[in-house]
């Protein structure tokens, strides 16, 4: 059943990177001329500008305290993921989301949801080439270090990967396929997800990816105290 005005939250952040978010960013806004009602947005910590990399600096649309309606959230990679693993405000503005709202990365962003436990008996996917500096013998693959932050998680080499509430996709150029992942699981069919990408002129990669994703049933509800937070403390809790 399709979601009526589907809304897609995409975090920007210091240093975040530029194709990760812009990608399922454009992917949706060209769905926009075929549905006009479909949404997508920018969400930081404040409204200040915002520094990714590439020095492009973008000014987002809500603050975390302006908790705008989303039906999806979405976080990018990047260098910045390095601090925003520690960022006890994202944290707790993820765990303020209601269940209904998906959790969604692409590359490195799916580091934050290992942080928290997220990701803990679920499949995930992460970026799986290396840059220069990580295929050196100072460091490693971000899908190596992946399976270091949630050795609960099971690591997938799909591109993209849905494992119920949680949909991770893998390095940066498949943020497209978690654009278009996102219009499948809100309900737009075949035809209508064909048409964006024709209109895109990517129908040609997009037949390529389309079935490269892995499909998981979420395992059970983890509690506050698996998350080792405050059970008093009312807050959503995982899918």
């Amino acid at each position: 059943m399709r979601k009526a005005g589907f809304r897609l939250g995409v975090y920007v952040f210091k240093d975040a990177e530029v194709i990760d978010y812009a990608a399922p960013c454009g992917v949706l806004s060209v769905a926009r001329r075929f549905d006009p009602e479909i949404d997508v947005f920018l969400v930081a910590e404040t409204l200040r500008p915002v520094q990714t990399q590439a020095g492009i600096t973008v000014l987002p649309n809500y603050g975390f305290t302006d908790r705008p309606a989303m039906d999806a959230f979405l976080i990018p990679g990047g260098f910045g993921t390095r601090q925003e693993m520690h960022n006890r405000n994202l944290h707790a503005f993820i765990l303020g989301l209601p269940d209904a709202c998906l959790l969604t990365s692409v590359c490195t962003g799916s580091w934050i949801y290992a942080c928290m436990g997220l990701l803990d008996g679920l499949p995930a996917t992460n970026r799986k080439e290396p840059d220069r500096l990580e295929a050196s013998h100072l460091g490693k693959t971000p899908i190596a270090r992946l399976a270091e932050l949630a050795p609960a998680c099971r690591i997938s080499h799909a591109r993209v990967v849905d494992a119920g509430r949680i949909v991770t996709a893998g390095g940066i150029s498949s943020g497209m396929e978690l654009g278009f992942h996102l219009l499948r699981r809100a309900g737009y069919d075949a035809a209508f997800i064909q048409g964006v990408a024709r209109v895109m002129e990517y129908q040609r990669a997009y037949a390529l990816y389309e079935h490269d994703i892995e499909y998981a049933n979420p395992t059970a509800r983890l509690s506050q105290a698996d998350l080792g937070l405050d059970p008093t403390i009312p807050v959503a809790t995982h899918v």
